[in-house]
């Protein structure tokens, strides 16, 4: 009896022995565990999600932010821009109106028209001995309402500034032109188309002979007339001396 009870501390010492070796190796494998998961993404994993999360919050709250932002600086342009057209809104009274109109005298108002053609105009310079272009543009036989008297006028095309002026008197002849038969000479006496009455050798060119024709009847047609009240200004002029 006394060999069993020698015997039985023994083996309670035996089993609290194996009892602690037994949760030390536990502790051991656990801990090996954790370190494996953790080595292939495991805890890293958990850790990283809870970061996203945060991150994920962080920018919700930013994106947020960001729109309050752009909302208030769309807020204050549309402000800026009601204030610049508010200041632009400015008035000024026009010193000068166009709608104005300015008449001009031609001194073509009391007279009629009698002829228009196109042609190209020339005059003699007696100084070159040559034939100098004076314009193109459209001759006119124009005849006074009052007094009945027909001038030959040509203006320039464009600037409309006067080539010809004046009177188809009786003493005036068209002759053709050297060589051509859309083309005629003749010499005023007093042509007034600088200003001052001038003696000039003009000579006139149409597109053809059938223009010129026409303008050679209307203008012997007008010195004829021209004719008849020419010579009744001279009779009553030897009256009046």
């Amino acid at each position: 009896m006394a060999s069993e009870e020698s015997k039985t501390p023994s083996t309670t010492a035996d089993g609290e022995q194996s009892k602690t070796v037994a949760q030390s190796a536990a502790d051991t494998a656990s801990a090996v565990k954790d370190n494996v998961f953790s080595m292939f993404g495991g805890g890293g994993a958990k850790a990283a999600k809870t970061d996203d999360n945060a991150n994920e919050e962080n920018d919700r709250s930013g994106s947020s932010k960001a729109q309050k932002d752009k909302a208030a600086a769309a807020e204050g342009g549309d402000d800026d821009e009601k204030a610049d057209e508010e200041e632009a809104d400015v008035h000024f009274e026009p010193v000068v109106h166009l709608t104005e109109k300015v008449e001009t005298k031609t001194n073509e108002e009391l007279e009629e028209q009698m002829f228009k053609m196109r042609a190209k105009l020339f005059k003699f310079d007696r100084d070159s001995r040559e034939w100098k272009e004076r314009g193109t543009g459209d001759v006119r036989l124009l005849k006074h309402r009052e007094n009945g008297k027909t001038r030959l006028v040509m203006r320039r095309d464009k600037t409309l500034k006067v080539c010809a002026n004046h009177y188809i008197v009786p003493d005036m002849k068209l002759s053709p032109n050297v060589g051509s038969d859309r083309s005629w000479v003749w010499n005023a006496a007093a042509d007034v188309s600088e200003g001052e009455p001038e003696a000039s050798t003009l000579a006139i060119r149409f597109a053809n002979s059938e223009n010129a024709n026409l303008f050679k009847e209307a203008f012997i047609k007008a010195q004829q007339e021209n004719e008849a009240l020419f010579s009744g200004a001279k009779e009553e002029a030897a009256k009046t001396e």
